[in-house]
């Protein structure tokens, strides 16, 4: 079951008739009350949560969820609009597992939803390729899922340690964003090449002055050298 939590009733609407067209059952919630309500009753394989909502914006309810027990691994896409790239920054730090920017196509909706439940599925969410990476004053674990940068503990979400470390397995070779998209996300699809970006832009803050290990190489993608 998939939830969506989006109080315009067109692009609800239209998201329901999508994925239950297409073979996900899914229910849609107009505000934050109703749907605190129906998770009492059950937890939903995924959830579709729109930024801006009446009474509590999609931010508290995302940092809420991750706060349980019984929805901290609950796979969260945000709906956002696509000027506000600050909701998009701030929804990855806390935890959501991707974005989709308003107004959206619902093969592109799918698509991503259709991946993100394949690798929350999937026993291969961990670390495939148990490994210790050292880069400069950079320490990454995957077996332990241990970052350290400069000597302190860095804290990422998944998407973010799977990104670097995917950085650190192909060390000195540019990847493309469809490349990343395809290893990280699961999806070929690359109309929103931002969704990269951004878990760039948030990855080098989270590792402060390691960061700058992670290049950009304009018009091609990124490395760390």
């Amino acid at each position: 079951m998939i939830f969506i939590l989006e109080d315009d009733n067109s692009i609800r609407d239209l998201s329901l008739y999508a994925l239950n067209g297409s073979g996900l059952d899914a229910r849609g919630f107009e505000n934050p009350a109703d749907f605190w309500a129906a998770l009492e009753q059950q937890i939903p394989d995924l959830l579709l949560l729109d930024v801006m909502l009446p009474g509590e914006d999609g931010i508290s309810i995302l940092r809420k969820l991750r706060a349980r027990d019984d929805t901290r691994a609950l796979p969260i896409i945000m709906l956002t609009a696509r000027s506000s790239e600050y909701d998009k920054v701030v929804g990855l730090d806390n935890g959501a597992d991707d974005y989709v920017t308003k107004p959206f196509g619902m093969l592109e909706l799918i698509s991503r939803i259709k991946a993100l439940l394949r690798r929350s599925a999937a026993p291969a969410a961990k670390p495939e390729q148990p490994g210790i990476f050292t880069v400069g004053d950079l320490y990454v674990s995957q077996p332990g899922y241990i970052v350290r940068a400069a000597g302190e503990d860095v804290t990422l979400t998944l998407k973010e340690f799977e990104l670097l470390c995917l950085l650190l397995r192909n060390r000195g070779i540019v990847l493309n964003r469809s490349q990343i998209l395809s290893h990280i996300w699961g999806y070929d699809f690359t109309g929103e090449s931002r969704t990269v970006d951004v878990h760039i832009r948030t990855l080098r803050t989270k590792l402060g002055p390691c960061g700058a290990l992670i290049e950009t190489i304009r018009g091609i993608g990124y490395k760390i050298g």
